[in-house]
């Protein structure tokens, strides 16, 4: 507080100093040449005291320098000369002007001076709250990414729990059952029916392990931008038919109709990759929609060179607030509760691979706004688009 009131009490004793200093230097500097300089030129020198005085230290030390200037006008200026006295009533008039003159300069002077002050400090103050608007939004953003990171922890810890578990604790059963028969005195023997069953099961349980190993591979490789494809020229109904076979078992209790536009030109794609997610769509497809309802896959040439492919369901449908975030990766849909089984990648990895090709995917209603219409629109290609491409054999 000291500190505060010495600065300011030298602050203003500068500008009582300036001001008697100036008038006192202008004076002296002039006061030898009075008889050769007109009244005009010697209030316009001490005018600029005053001027410099309120611009620089405010009003009062302008006041001052204004009396101060219009004193020494008189004395040493104005006939008679070294005298309080003014002999012609002009000077009356000069004196008045340059009091007024000087007072009205220094009070305008004054207060642009005040004014930018109070711009110079609103403008402090606008940078200020804006770097602390900064800090709160990076604030913000931090616990929003690290509570959407604890979000994202959970459901992959449940997800990754369930997807290892499940297939794990089924493979294990058979093998048990299996090894129990083959060690036991008195075993219960199994048929072959029900040994192969038990086959079966370890087999297609392996196979989701496997495939689970794939997602978390494939949607690694997205996220680090490191997806090879590897283009070819290739069938659109072809792709659609590896899909198809390679979901017959998700599929075998629906109904699947395939709509492939006639002559539907080639396309220059990774057949490989494209067929996965085309069986991503089905799969869920399958999942989410009732036993014995209708699964379509529908492909025709669109505009710009593209071709449109889509696989429609009679399920519940996705509620239209959630279907920007459907593609999200661990995200999944859950109704009355109930937590459907999956990591939620299959639609991630589906939106990557097609945004790798240039193409666009995105959800919709089906016909009627009945179930769930995922389409997809994909570049048909070109023989010199092969920048960024591998075309290892």
């Amino acid at each position: 507080m000291d500190n505060g009131w010495n600065k300011l009490f030298l602050r203003t004793s500068n500008g009582y100093l300036f001001a008697v200093a100036g008038i006192a230097v202008a004076t002296a500097a002039m006061a030898p040449f009075h008889d050769r300089l007109s009244s005009t030129t010697v209030a316009l020198a001490l005018l600029l005291v005053v001027l410099f005085a309120a611009t620089g230290w405010g009003s009062r030390p302008a006041a001052l320098a204004a009396i101060l200037g219009g004193t020494c006008f008189n004395f040493f200026f104005l006939p008679p000369v070294h005298t309080f006295v003014i002999a012609a009533p002009q000077n009356w008039t000069a004196l008045a002007a340059f009091l007024i003159t000087a007072v009205t300069a220094g009070q305008l002077s004054a207060r642009a001076k005040r004014r930018a002050e109070e711009a110079e400090a609103g403008k402090v103050e606008i940078e200020r709250l804006y770097r602390e608007y900064q800090a709160a939004a990076e604030q913000a953003k931090q616990v929003e990414i690290f509570r959407q990171s604890e979000q994202l922890k959970s459901a992959l810890l449940d997800a990754v729990t369930h997807d290892l578990r499940t297939p794990l604790t089924s493979i294990k059963a058979s093998v048990t059952t299996l090894i129990a028969e083959e060690s036991s005195e008195d075993p219960v023997k199994l048929d072959t029916e029900s040994r192969f069953e038990l086959l079966e099961i370890i087999n297609e349980e392996a196979d989701r392990l496997n495939r689970f190993v794939e997602h978390m591979v494939e949607l690694a490789k997205l996220e680090a931008g490191e997806l090879q494809l590897r283009r070819r020229w290739g069938s659109v109904e072809e792709i659609i038919a590896t899909a198809r076979e390679r979901a017959a078992g998700l599929t075998a209790k629906h109904r699947v109709e395939v709509s492939v536009e006639t002559e539907l030109p080639s396309v220059r794609v990774d057949a490989t990759l494209l067929a996965e997610v085309l069986y991503s769509l089905i799969d869920n497809s399958a999942k989410y929609s009732p036993v014995g309802s209708t699964i379509k896959i529908n492909a025709h040439r669109a505009e710009n060179e593209m071709i449109s492919i889509s696989v429609e369901d009679q399920g519940r449908g996705v509620p239209a607030e959630l279907r920007l975030r459907i593609f999200d990766k661990f995200f999944r849909v859950t109704t009355d509760g109930n937590q459907p089984s999956g990591l939620g990648m299959g639609l991630a990895i589906a939106r990557g691979i097609v945004e790798a090709h240039g193409g666009h995917i995105w959800i919709e209603s089906g016909a009627k706004d009945c179930g769930v219409r995922v389409s997809m629109l994909i570049p048909i290609g070109d023989e010199d688009d092969s920048e960024g491409d591998h075309e290892n054999d």
